[in-house]
């Protein structure tokens, strides 16, 4: 993704040797770091939501759409996999991107869309974890002034300090130079979203040993006092896009790839990373998801953890609230990574013979050893980061919109793409049993994708009149 000298970061020492037959920076990913950066990337502070998805869907309809966009992502993975390279999936050249997968395999005019599908959805996401980061920093806030006075009234605290905040710290992570070294960073951030998970598990686990018993349903919150028959189908929408688009990593997966060792093959290596990642994430999905529509039924709130399902005890409240801050620190860089990549590289092909533009100065860093600095990278990157806070400051309730990008792109991006380069890469005949049933997937999937962006479209209408930028509710 970078130059072939602009892949260093923070290293003992600089060995020029070191490299790929391609000329790139030998990678050093393997089957641990490739599932961490999933499970960073699948697993967001959105589990949480899963309990108020399952509250509109129901007991039968819930867990079956947990499990069946596990198995339909898990599977569309592993066809993705096999076209990091190309034509051959073990021996072919490498796409060090998704967008260079799909111009391998599709050609030009398909290539056009990924990009606009693929950034559109990076740049959303991004906006969308500086805004939920800091409504867990104000959460932290608002429950210990809760514990303190014991009344909501008067606990009201402003995102914007937050937002701030998260930008800044991310201004500086922004100077990691690339995926390959961002390991350690999705390693922790891992670890925090197994932390903030199992509190909010093990706080539904309580809330029902407690002697909880709300009302629940075989299909989900029952129309009436208050619940009209449109109301639960867009709610049903909304939670189907949920589910759906918690799943939704593909966006990076040929990126994360991309590290990987070329010994043994990366593909077979991705799609036991893959199954791991998977696999971990619906376990957690199911677990919250049910615990939590059990805890609190048909009331489920948005968010067990910042939607003050739980008031007590609120030291697990902030630790939990915490942990997910420091989850989304890591997912920012995982999914503004490649965004950064694409710029950097596309500016230093348009501007060859510009210093500005391709200068890497090597800085000894006293106990972090030689550090590849850009003056490019800071000001490009740092002025990225600054658009993101200042776009979640002006839109506080920009989730909506995230939603309606992230219903836009599940599609493409982890259906379309991954099924046609794998027919085309594989050359199944048209009209052949395989060609249908994989035609029929895509297409059950693109009409699921566009009644999720109805709901958001409809959510976004609903709050267009309370639209106040630069201000938080809460």
């Amino acid at each position: 993704m970078q130059g072939n000298n602009s892949s260093f970061g923070v290293e003992r020492a600089y060995d020029d040797s070191k490299f790929d037959d391609d000329g790139r920076v030998k990678r050093t990913g393997t089957l641990m770091t490739a599932s961490a950066h999933i499970i960073t990337t699948v697993i967001g502070s959105g589990v949480l939501s899963l309990a108020w998805a399952t509250a509109q869907l129901g007991w039968i309809a819930g867990p079956v759409a947990l499990m069946t966009f596990s198995i339909i992502t898990w599977f569309t993975s592993v066809l993705l996999a096999d076209c990091y390279r190309s034509p051959d999936p073990i021996t072919g050249r490498r796409n060090y991107t998704y967008m260079e997968a799909v111009r391998a395999n599709l050609g030009g005019g398909k290539f056009q869309l990924c990009g606009i599908a693929q950034y559109g959805t990076l740049v959303g996401a991004t906006i969308g974890y500086t805004i939920t980061s800091s409504i867990s920093m104000v959460a932290v806030k608002r429950s210990n002034c809760f514990h303190k006075h014991h009344i909501r009234v008067g606990c009201h605290t402003s995102n914007n300090f937050f937002i701030i905040l998260f930008g800044l710290i991310q201004v500086i992570l922004s100077q990691i130079p690339n995926f390959h070294k961002l390991w350690v960073l999705s390693i922790i951030a891992a670890i925090m979203s197994f932390a903030y998970s199992s509190i909010g598990l093990g706080l539904s686990i309580a809330e029902i040993a407690g002697g909880a018993h709300p009302q629940t349903s075989l299909t989900g919150i029952p129309i009436g006092n208050g619940m009209t028959g449109m109301d639960k189908m867009w709610n049903t929408f909304s939670a189907l896009g949920d589910i759906a688009f918690a799943y939704a990593f593909s966006i990076v997966l040929v990126e994360i790839q991309d590290t990987l060792k070329s010994i043994p093959p990366e593909n077979k290596v991705m799609k036991k990373a893959t199954f791991i990642g998977i696999s971990i994430s619906t376990i957690f999905y199911m677990l919250c998801g049910l615990f939590g529509y059990a805890a609190f039924g048909n009331n489920a709130p948005g968010n067990m953890l910042t939607g003050f399902g739980f008031f007590e005890p609120f030291w697990l409240v902030d630790l939990a609230n915490v942990c997910i801050m420091v989850h989304l620190v890591g997912a920012y860089q995982v999914l503004c990574q490649p965004i950064y990549a694409f710029v950097e590289s596309w500016s230093k092909r348009k501007w060859p013979d510009s210093t500005f533009m391709t200068k890497e100065s090597m800085i000894d860093l006293p106990g972090c050893g030689i550090f590849s600095f850009s003056m490019f990278r800071l000001v490009w990157r740092t002025t990225y980061v600054i658009f993101t806070t200042v776009v979640a400051m002006i839109f506080p309730n920009f989730n909506h919109i995230v939603g309606l990008v992230g219903a836009a792109s599940f599609w493409p991006l982890t259906i379309f793409f991954p099924i046609e380069m794998y027919i085309a890469q594989r050359k199944i005949h048209k009209f052949s049993f395989t060609w249908i049933w994989m035609e029929i997937l895509s297409f059950g999937c693109l009409v699921i994708s566009l009644l999720a962006a109805a709901g958001s479209i409809q959510g976004l209408i609903e709050h267009l009149d309370t639209l106040k930028p630069f201000k938080s509710q809460s």
